[in-house]
């Protein structure tokens, strides 16, 4: 059947950019500016350079303030620890600064980023705090397989998750005779889970959804999700019956993608918002 709908990509907080232009370092749709600190510079890769670093709900923004094209962008999921530790500055001298490791690909990279302002946490303490909330909110971005999804036969639902649609009788075709389970739909995401064992288990944000596609199967048709790449390039076939029901179900989850689409929820939950663009757009 030719009945299919495509997925987003967000990279935001999965990259590594280096001197974007104007568009790559502007907020996306979803993204929200957490904090923008003045005065921070770049100290191991632009030493004496003056600029500004943005604090997102995704990533780290820096931008010299001589030139904007001078810029880094830092995925939160690149990051793999953050520290404060002395260093040489040459606006500072001696002093405290934060320690950012990454790695990217086959990468790995050290930035380190120095508050102009003597004796200011803020630096510190911002980036730590929604780091911490992007690493704990993993669920509303991540696939996740025989997860602490299901308590009890219900869903744990999340923060600002909303279920919307809740289906018995639905068939996992993930082997070669099927597993009959219970299929919820949400405002961020698909979950399947087995009856029989609720450990059984598949959690599919639409962040990570390539495709969505009624196919015919061994088993008759069915809803097929393929995720993206980097969640593992899963096939995931599930069966409902009658026919009309998995229509109803293709429709209502190819509808569900395109207002998430339109509308990301990242999860990332921090309660000192101090500005949200008025008007974010893709890059």
């Amino acid at each position: 059947m030719s009945d299919d709908q495509t997925g987003l990509y967000v990279w935001q907080d999965r990259e590594i950019r280096f001197d974007e232009k104007a568009d790559g370092v502007l907020v996306r749709r979803g993204e929200v500016i957490i904090d923008a600190i003045e005065g921070i510079e770049d100290t191991k890769g632009n030493n004496g350079e003056r600029g500004s670093l943005m604090i997102t709900n995704l990533r780290m923004i820096w931008t010299a303030s001589r030139d904007s094209e001078v810029n880094l962008s830092i995925g939160y999921n690149c990051i793999t620890n953050i520290s404060i530790k002395m260093a040489n500055s040459r606006l500072r001298g001696t002093t405290h600064a934060l320690y950012v490791l990454t790695k990217h690909q086959s990468s790995r990279f050290e930035f380190v980023f120095t508050n102009m302002v003597k004796s200011s946490p803020r630096l510190f303490t911002t980036v730590q705090t929604v780091f911490r909330a992007y690493d704990t909110s993993k669920t509303y971005r991540d696939l996740r397989l025989r997860s602490a999804t299901i308590k009890d036969q219900q869903l744990i639902v999340l923060p600002s998750e909303k279920v919307y649609n809740k289906l018995s009788g639905v068939w996992n075709l993930s082997s070669d005779q099927g597993n009959l389970g219970t299929f919820y739909v949400t405002n961020v995401r698909a979950v399947w889970f087995a009856d029989m064992a609720e450990n059984f288990n598949v959690s599919i944000p639409y962040l990570q959804m390539d495709s969505i596609r009624i196919r015919d199967s061994k088993f008759g048709p069915a809803l097929v999700i393929e995720t993206t790449g980097s969640s593992g390039g899963y096939v995931l076939g599930f069966r409902l019956d009658p026919k009309e029901k998995l229509q109803e179900l293709f429709q209502e989850m190819t509808s569900m993608h395109t207002t998430f689409s339109n509308n990301p929820i990242f999860g990332v939950e921090y309660s000192c918002l101090l500005y949200t663009s008025p008007s974010p757009r893709d890059s």
